[in-house]
């Protein structure tokens, strides 16, 4: 089978394609792809392969199967490819290690008020200290502390496991929009949340999942990471919260556009002297995640041969 990558450039340039091209006749790899490019860089490939580049209709003809390398399809006319019965493959649970990591880091970074403390040290607060250390932001200490999780899957699973290695109370949300989850609702937990983490998709469920309403009933301090998808919290309204004090701390790695090419106001509020963080949806880049993408690529393409 003839097969192309069309987009390698978003899985970095040290990633190792020998799994991909061994169960393939021939694979053709291009770094970039703008849609006026489409056609002919997918050419007569029985195998599409893509990370981001957007695969519509037009595309689809005469094809084997869509292979994408990553988690989420939304880039895939999934309506088109089912009419056509071309099966979309995707990949899961690539980077769970390199994301739970992450997750921990951003919360850990905001339980120490990392941004404050870093702030102060460039501004000199320290040297002018009149003791040894600067102690003006009360830090938060995991053990004991109640942590939130929205998604309980393989991901969320493993962030429960490294926060109970600190201590930490974890409890899991009910999935939203499930009336047959019978666990604590999110409503219910976040007056009790030290800290709030999701890694659930983006649905309807989940869009602006914490809004307004639901900031106004959480508990008075809470910090609040969000790994998973741009617009599951309203980014507005908890910057909001965090300058009015409501929020001890927010940590994103995703925005609702990425890239921001027009700009957030979660970035242009880094400047200010808050504890908030913004990460460039790299969660995800550890060598060792994006290389089990091409693994598991490769294992997809072997299931689809006779």
């Amino acid at each position: 089978m003839k097969a192309v990558l069309l987009d390698a450039d978003t899985l970095g340039k040290d990633i190792d394609l020998s799994p991909i091209r061994a169960v393939v006749s021939e694979l053709r790899v291009f770094g970039t792809t703008a849609p006026s490019q489409l056609q002919a860089h997918a050419a007569d490939a029985e195998l599409l392969l893509t990370n981001k580049v957007v695969l519509d209709d037009a595309i689809m003809a005469g094809r084997r199967a869509l292979l994408v390398m990553a988690t989420g399809t939304n880039n895939v006319d999934l309506a088109a490819a089912k009419a056509r019965g071309i099966p979309v493959c995707n990949v899961s649970n690539y980077g769970t290690a390199s994301v739970a990591q992450h997750s921990l880091m951003l919360m850990l970074a905001l339980a120490a008020r990392l941004p404050l403390y870093q702030r102060d040290l460039a501004a000199g607060a320290w040297q002018q200290s009149p003791f040894f250390c600067l102690m003006g932001h009360a830090t938060l200490e995991f053990k004991g502390k109640t942590l939130v999780l929205v998604g309980s899957g393989t991901l969320g699973s493993e962030v429960a496991r490294l926060a109970e290695a600190f201590g930490a109370k974890v409890v899991f949300a009910a999935r939203p929009g499930d009336p047959g989850d019978n666990r604590p609702s999110l409503d219910s937990l976040l007056p009790q949340a030290d800290l709030l983490s999701f890694h659930c998709p983006l649905t309807e469920a989940t869009r602006h999942l914490l809004n307004g309403e639901r900031l106004a009933i959480i508990k008075p301090g809470c910090l609040v990471i969000n790994c998973a998808r741009g617009s599951i919290i309203d980014e507005q309204a908890a910057l909001a919260a965090l300058k009015a004090g409501r929020l001890g701390g927010l940590a994103v790695d995703v925005l609702p556009e990425e890239p921001p090419r027009q700009g957030h106001a979660l970035l242009a509020s880094l400047a200010e002297p808050l504890n908030l963080i913004v990460t460039p949806h790299n969660a995800w880049i550890s060598p060792e995640a994006r290389q089990n993408i091409v693994n598991l690529t490769a294992d997809n393409i072997r299931r689809l041969q006779p």
